[in-house]
C-alpha cells in the first residue's frame, strides 16, 4: 500500500494561503487560462474548492514550505535567546542593587515633591494672610520662611526626580532587544516566504483552477478535487492489487486429502508364525 503525504500548514500561514488565492482568483481574467470564471464556476464556488483542497494544492510546495519554515524558526531563535537572558538578567541586577533600597529611593522621590510642595503652599499661603492683617502678627515671617524652604525643597525634588527618571530610560534602552527593520522580516525570510508563494500559486493552485473549470463534474460543495488534476500529486492510499488466479492454474485448485491406508496386524499363535 502507497501513501502519498501532503504537508500540513500551521495555523500562522494559513491565512497568507488565503491571501494568496484570494489575489489568483481577484486576477483571474487577467490570465487567458482563466478566463473562463464566471461563467459555469464562480470565484465564491472555486474559493471554496480550493479551501477545501488544501492539503492537495499545497503538496506541491512542500520543498519551499520547509526551507521557508526552517529559516523562519532560525530567525526567531536569537530574539527569543535574547529575551530569555534578559527576563533572567534583570532580577540579578535589581538583586545585586539592593530591590528594597530601589524602592524606597522611589517612595521618596515622588512623595517628597508631594509633600514639600503642599506645606510650601499652606506656609506661604498662611503667612501672607496674617501679613496682611495689622497689626501682623510676628510668627507671619516665620511661616513665610518655612514656606520658601519647602518650596525650594519641592523644585529640588522634583529635579532629582527628572533626572531618575532619565538614567532609568537611558539603562533600559540599553539592555533592550533592538526591534525588527521596518519591513517587518528579514530579507532572508522575506525570499523564503515568496519562494512558497510562488511556489503555490504556479504549481499549485493554478492548475487546480484550471482543471476545475476544464471538469464539468466539480461541484463546489465537495471536498473532492477534480478528476482531471495532473501536475498536483494526489493524496490517499492506493489499495493492494488482488487479483484472481487465472484459468487452468493449479493456484486456483483446492488441494485434495487422501485418507491414510491402514491395514489390520496378522496376529496368530505360534504355531502360525510367518515364514
Amino acid at each position: 500500500m502507497h501513501m502519498n503525504s501532503a504537508p500540513h500548514l500551521l495555523t500562522e500561514d494559513r491565512a497568507e494561503y488565503e491571501r494568496i488565492l484570494d489575489d489568483a482568483l481577484r486576477n483571474a481574467h487577467d490570465r487567458p487560462d482563466l478566463a473562463a470564471v464566471g461563467q459555469r464556476l464562480n470565484s465564491a464556488q472555486l474559493r471554496t474548492m480550493a479551501l477545501n483542497a488544501t492539503a492537495l494544492i499545497t503538496s506541491a510546495a512542500s520543498a519551499e514550505y520547509e526551507n521557508y519554515v526552517k529559516v523562519r524558526e532560525e530567525q526567531r531563535a536569537p530574539t527569543a535567546d535574547a529575551s530569555v537572558r534578559n527576563s533572567v538578567l534583570a532580577p540579578a541586577v535589581g538583586q545585586a542593587g539592593g530591590d528594597d533600597g530601589a524602592g524606597f529611593a522611589a517612595v521618596i522621590a515622588v512623595l517628597a515633591p508631594v509633600l514639600a510642595g503642599t506645606a510650601a503652599a499652606i506656609f506661604l499661603l498662611v503667612g501672607y494672610i496674617l501679613k496682611l492683617l495689622n497689626p501682623t502678627p510676628s510668627f507671619a515671617e516665620t511661616l513665610l520662611t518655612a514656606g520658601w524652604f519647602f518650596g525650594a525643597v519641592t523644585a529640588a525634588g522634583i529635579l532629582i526626580a527628572a533626572v531618575g527618571l532619565l538614567l532609568t530610560a537611558l539603562r533600559n534602552g540599553a539592555t533592550q532587544v533592538p526591534a525588527e527593520e521596518a519591513g517587518g522580516e528579514p530579507d532572508e525570510v522575506a525570499r523564503a516566504k515568496e519562494a512558497w508563494r510562488h511556489a503555490v500559486l504556479e504549481r499549485g493552485l493554478l492548475p487546480f483552477l484550471r482543471a476545475a473549470l476544464a471538469d464539468p463534474s466539480a461541484d463546489p460543495s465537495s471536498t473532492t478535487p477534480p478528476r482531471h488534476v495532473s501536475r498536483i500529486p494526489k493524496i490517499g492510499y492506493s489499495g493492494p492489487d488482488y487479483s484472481s488466479p487465472s484459468d487452468g492454474s493449479t493456484a486456483g485448485q483446492r488441494p485434495t486429502f487422501t485418507s491414510p491406508d491402514f491395514t489390520s496386524p496378522d496376529f496368530g499363535g505360534p504355531e502360525h508364525q510367518p515364514e
